[in-house]
């Protein structure tokens, strides 16, 4: 076979685009399956999360009661009335008993002298403080806008997609930046370059990283789901259903983007050493919005402009979603903000990497990679 090159510089016998990038994306998956260091990571990743779950939902559920006796004239002042263990006596004395045998913590008597309570709380050295909490009369309370979910749980909500986000993206795009150095310094970059071009390379290995990627989260959300139906979190679990379906459409788009972003810095430079320097900017795009959206879960206006910057659109929105502050057309408009900046960065990124791949020796500059 003749080697004539075509329009491109490329050999006229090169493997078409489309077969470029999957034959890339193989090799990239491949490679990681075959990592045990990979394989042993992501196995400590699901079970720490498993563990995360299950203590959660355990927790939740042993929540100490209080022990108290009561009468059968005191029983409807604690009916229905969380965190009490309630025992009945016969009569006052034998409520009495129960508290110097130390079987309750206190007992509730009939108190016919009180005319403002009715009852008296009986306790053995000191009375209960929940006890006193729960009997404590108050007047009533109407919420005007009551909140829709608990802040501890919206609270752990955020870490959760945060972590799985910035885990995610940090780790396979790191690791990808190391892979495209490993090839200029090993000069395979230049066989690639001979049978493929520079942005389908770039394509395949964003896409097998991708793959990767959203297998992890899949493989997390099933473990969670799974958690939560295991320690009977079911209201938690129907609240998470559509929320963790956006989380994984904007977590495709918004990886896809950080990945293109991280293989194009790795390109310019030539060195291990040298990565750190041209991939800490991303870095700190995917690590500002962790922190933010941890910091402002509770902060409407925050948490709305974060849920349309495409950075931190993939948890944000999620968050939003969960805790109902979102209307049913934002998911929508933020993820075209997201599909836009996403279309946005892989051009970029792929001129960057067509222009700096094969550049060795010291670091490209950003402007000379642009211009090429």
């Amino acid at each position: 076979m003749s080697n004539v090159t075509g329009p491109a510089g490329t050999p006229s016998g090169a493997l078409s685009s489309g077969a470029g990038i999957l034959l890339v994306a193989e090799r990239e998956i491949g490679s990681k399956l075959r990592s045990k260091a990979f394989l042993v990571s992501t196995g400590i990743l699901l079970l720490i999360a498993l563990a995360g779950v299950l203590i959660g939902g355990f927790l939740s559920q042993n929540t100490s009661e209080t022990k108290i006796a009561v009468t059968a004239e005191t029983a409807s002042a604690v009916e229905g009335m969380p965190g009490l263990a309630v025992t009945r006596a016969a009569d006052p004395a034998a409520a009495e008993k129960l508290v110097r045998e130390e079987k309750v913590e206190a007992a509730l008597v009939p108190s016919p002298g009180d005319t403002t309570f009715g009852y008296t709380v009986v306790a053995l050295h000191s009375a209960p403080s929940e006890v006193a909490s729960l009997l404590a009369k108050s007047p009533k309370v109407t919420i005007l806008e009551p909140d829709t979910t608990n802040p501890l749980l919206r609270y752990l909500v955020a870490i959760g997609f945060g972590v799985v986000f910035l885990m995610a993206a940090s780790t396979f795009g790191a690791t990808m930046a190391q892979s495209v150095v490993e090839e200029k310094q090993t000069r395979v970059v230049e066989l690639l370059l001979a049978a493929i071009p520079a942005k389908v390379l770039l394509a395949g290995k964003v896409v097998g990283n991708t793959v990767l990627a959203m297998a992890q989260i899949l493989l997390l959300a099933a473990i969670g789901v799974v958690g939560l139906i295991v320690t009977g979190q079911n209201t938690v679990l129907q609240g998470l259903g559509s929320p963790l379906l956006w989380f994984a459409v904007f977590f495709l788009l918004g990886f896809v983007l950080l990945a293109s972003l991280f293989a194009a810095a790795a390109a310019m430079v030539s060195r291990q050493e040298d990565i750190g320097s041209t991939t800490m900017p991303i870095t700190m795009l995917v690590m500002a919005p962790y922190f933010l959206v941890i910091l402002f879960n509770d902060n409407p206006v925050v948490m709305t402009i974060l849920s349309y910057v495409p950075f931190s659109a993939p948890v944000a929105m999620p968050v939003r979603l969960f805790v109902g502050d979102a209307q049913w057309w934002e998911p929508l408009v933020s993820l075209v903000i997201l599909l836009v900046a996403c279309v946005a960065a892989i051009l970029l990124a792929g001129k960057i990497y067509e222009n700096s791949l094969l550049r060795m020796g010291g670091r490209v500059k950003l402007r000379e990679a642009l211009r090429g």
